[in-house]
């Protein structure tokens, strides 16, 4: 079993660790936030004070963090590069940022860490919160060769399906191509749910005719945005978040300026975009990103939200 290293110990870094304890490895974390770090310990993960701690002595070493700016920040170390985690892991240490980033960063990431000696996978995850506590997370790994076949086995415990996408920076862009579906099949959801409610149906009913039909998506099926639906839906409770309207944006983001880079018209990722940032605007960034779908009914209300419940 290996000594691993783990930063990030958030909503999806806390229980992915966890899997890791549970598997039998040794696992040393920080996290900026004491809650989040609390919530780890009580999982079996070694909380230490600083981020050099966790990894200095680490077979392995995973970062779990919001932003690109924040990859750079603890991989690379911004301006001074002495105190990024480049400078202090081991040698022979494999690195993964399981982080949803830039594809910019993510070269810059694995160009540092090339320059060290260091092996380095871009390793971004889907499934979300919820698959991150089951266990069920789809890894995307990108590296090299001898990298990415060694994180593919590592990230087992935490997985539910596992790709090696590719050399450098694959599997982040596989991410953001599929991020960008997502949220653009998060607006058809939207739409052709109260589409449905408007011509009377049951909602229900035409949510299982949907799922086996040509509408079928994951946000259909996980985050349909009618309460009293599907389980899984943040419609249930007053669209609290299982993914922000903040993330959401940010992802997206990405993926756009990628799309912008290759010379894409990624126009739908664009309407996408301006919901979000709609939403952000008035206030619900911290709600779920589903609720985009309140933009459907030109009165700006859908059922299931309550904005005086909110905050």
């Amino acid at each position: 079993m290996a000594v691993i290293g783990w930063i990030g110990l958030g909503h999806m870094g806390g229980p992915m660790a966890a899997h890791l304890v549970e598997a039998g490895h040794e696992v040393v974390g920080f996290d900026v936030d004491p809650g989040m770090a609390e919530r780890a310990a009580a999982t079996g993960v070694q909380v230490v004070q600083d981020a050099a701690a966790a990894v200095r002595d680490a077979d392995a070493v995973f970062t779990s963090l919001p932003r690109s700016e924040h990859s750079r920040e603890v991989l690379i170390g911004g301006p001074d590069e002495r105190i990024g985690l480049f400078a202090i892991v081991r040698p022979d240490a494999l690195v993964l940022d399981t982080s949803t980033v830039d594809v910019d960063t993510s070269r810059a990431c694995h160009d540092a860490a090339a320059s060290r000696g260091i092996r380095f996978v871009d390793a971004p995850v889907s499934g979300g919160i919820a698959g991150a506590h089951a266990g069920s997370l789809t890894f995307m790994l990108g590296g090299e060769q001898d990298a990415t076949g060694e994180a593919a086995a590592l990230v087992e415990p935490m997985a539910g399906h596992v790709f090696i996408v590719g050399g450098p920076t694959s599997g982040i862009a596989a991410k953001l191509a599929n991020n960008l579906m997502l949220f653009i099949t998060l607006q058809a959801s939207s739409e052709g749910a109260r589409l449905a409610e408007a011509l009377g149906l049951d909602p229900t009913v035409f949510h299982d005719i949907a799922t086996v039909s040509s509408g079928d998506s994951w946000p259909l099926r996980t985050w349909y945005p009618v309460p009293g639906v599907v389980p899984t839906s943040p419609a249930n409770r007053n669209f609290d978040a299982t993914f922000t309207t903040r993330l959401a944006e940010k992802d997206l983001s990405y993926a756009l300026e990628a799309g912008d880079a290759a010379g894409l018209d990624l126009a739908a990722g664009r309407l996408a975009m301006e919901r979000f940032t709609r939403l952000i605007d008035e206030g619900y960034g911290d709600l779920d990103c589903s609720l985009v779908v309140k933009y459907v009914g030109r009165d700006g209300r859908t059922p299931g939200f309550d904005p005086d419940a909110t905050g």
